[in-house]
C-alpha cells in the first residue's frame, strides 16, 4: 500500500504531463482564417506594384499572382527547401517594425540577374551566381520591395520605408546566417506567390515573416480601413436663465451676447454668389473653338547631365541617377511649358500622375 499514490499526487502528475506536452500552446501565436485572408489581400496589393517595378527593370512582362498563406515551422522549412535557394532579408525602418525574407530558386535568381546585366536570360547556369550576379538580384528585389512599401504606404495612410535587402545563397539543411535568424522566430507565416517573367520563368516566390509581423500588418489594415468615428464639434455650453431669486450680476448678460457674436459674423461672411461674375467674365466666349486642339503633355521624372563617353557606355540595365530624390513631385509640361506638379501612381499595370499642384501663370514665365 505504500506504493499507491494519493489523488492529489495523481492530479499533480496529470497537470505536469499536460503542461509539458504543450510548451507553446499560445492562441495568439497562430493566424485565424480572417487574418490569413487579410494577409493574402495585402500581398495582392503590394506585390502588384512589385510586378510593375520588376517588369520595368527586366523589360519583360512580369506577373505575381495568387498568394497562398500558411504557417510553417523551421523544421518544415528545412524539409521544404532541401536544395540551395537564394534568400533576401528585408527590414522595415519606418512605419512598420519587423523584417521578412524572400526566397527564390537559384534558377530564377540566375535568370533575373542575367536580365539585369543586359543578357537575354536564356541558358543561364544557376551555379554561376557570383557576387556581381547576386548584387543584381539584390537590386531587383530592392526595387520590388520598395514598390511594395509604396503600396503599403497608400493602403495604411502612413510612410513606410525599408532597408536595403541582404542576399545570400543558403542551404536549409545547413546553418546559415538567414536560417539562424529564422530560428529566432517561434512561428512563421509563409506567403507563396506565382512568379511569371515573360516565357523565361514560371515558378514560385515565397515571403516568410514572423507571425508577430503578420499580425502587425493585419492590425494596420484593419485600422486603415475601419471607419473613423465622427467627433462632433464642441457644443456651446447651455446658458441657464438666471433665476429670479438670485441677484444677477450686471455684466453677465453682456458677456453672453459677446460670446454669441462670432457665430453670427462667421455665418454672414460667406457670400459665394459674389465670386461668380468674376469667374464667368474670365472665360472667353469663343474658348470652345480651341477644345479639340491637341496638346503635347509630358511628365518629367528628373534631369541629369552626362558626357558623350558616358552616354555611349549605356547599355540595357544601366541605371542613371537623376537630380531628384525618390518620392519628390514630378513636373508636368504642356507644349514644353511647366504647368503643374504631381506624384507618380500605378493604375493596374500602367503608370499615371496625380496632379497635386497647379503652377500659377506668373511662375511659368521664363520656364521652357
Amino acid at each position: 500500500m505504500s506504493e499507491m499514490l494519493s489523488q492529489d499526487e495523481i492530479d499533480a502528475l496529470l497537470r505536469g504531463t499536460s503542461d509539458s506536452s504543450k510548451p507553446e500552446a499560445k492562441p495568439e501565436e497562430h493566424l485565424d482564417s480572417m487574418e490569413s485572408d487579410a494577409l493574402g489581400e495585402i500581398g495582392n496589393i503590394s506585390f502588384g506594384n512589385s510586378a510593375t517595378a520588376l517588369s520595368t527593370l527586366l523589360q519583360q512582362k512580369v506577373e505575381i499572382t495568387t498568394p497562398i498563406v500558411s504557417e510553417v515551422t523551421i523544421d518544415a522549412l528545412r524539409e521544404r527547401y532541401p536544395t540551395p535557394h537564394v534568400a533576401l532579408r528585408v527590414g522595415y525602418t519606418e512605419g512598420l517594425k519587423g523584417e521578412n525574407v524572400l526566397v527564390l530558386t537559384r534558377e530564377d535568381a540566375a535568370i533575373i540577374s542575367d536580365l539585369m546585366l543586359g543578357g537575354n536570360g536564356i541558358d543561364v547556369d544557376p551555379e554561376g551566381l557570383d557576387e556581381i550576379r547576386l548584387s543584381a538580384v539584390q537590386e531587383a528585389m530592392n526595387q520590388m520591395m520598395g514598390a511594395a512599401a509604396t503600396s503599403l504606404s497608400t493602403v495604411f495612410s502612413k510612410k513606410i520605408d525599408i532597408s536595403p535587402p541582404l542576399v545570400e545563397v543558403f542551404d536549409a539543411t545547413k546553418t546559415q546566417t538567414i536560417i539562424d535568424r529564422l530560428e529566432l522566430w517561434e512561428t512563421m507565416v509563409l506567403i507563396e506567390f506565382n512568379l511569371k517573367v515573360g516565357t523565361l520563368i514560371d515558378s514560385k516566390i515565397v515571403q516568410i515573416a514572423p507571425i508577430q509581423f503578420g499580425k502587425q500588418l493585419v492590425n494596420e489594415l484593419m485600422t486603415a480601413t475601419s471607419p473613423q468615428p465622427v467627433v462632433p464639434a464642441a457644443a456651446a455650453p447651455k446658458q441657464e436663465a438666471p433665476k429670479e431669486p438670485a441677484a444677477p450680476a450686471p455684466q453677465q448678460p453682456v458677456r453672453q451676447e459677446v460670446k454669441s457674436a462670432p457665430e453670427v459674423a462667421v455665418s454672414q461672411a460667406e457670400f459665394m454668389p459674389l465670386h461668380a461674375p468674376a469667374t464667368n467674365d474670365s472665360i472667353p466666349a469663343n474658348l470652345g473653338l480651341l477644345y479639340d486642339v491637341p496638346l503635347s503633355v509630358t511628365v518629367e521624372l528628373g534631369r541629369t547631365k552626362r558626357s558623350v563617353r558616358e552616354v555611349l557606355e549605356l547599355s540595357q540595365g544601366s541605371i542613371i541617377e537623376l537630380d531628384k530624390l525618390a518620392g519628390e513631385p514630378v513636373d508636368i509640361y504642356v507644349n514644353q511649358q511647366r504647368i503643374a506638379r504631381g506624384e507618380v501612381v500605378v493604375i493596374e499595370e500602367n503608370f499615371g500622375v496625380r496632379v497635386t499642384e497647379i503652377i500659377q501663370p506668373h511662375e511659368r514665365i521664363g520656364i521652357v
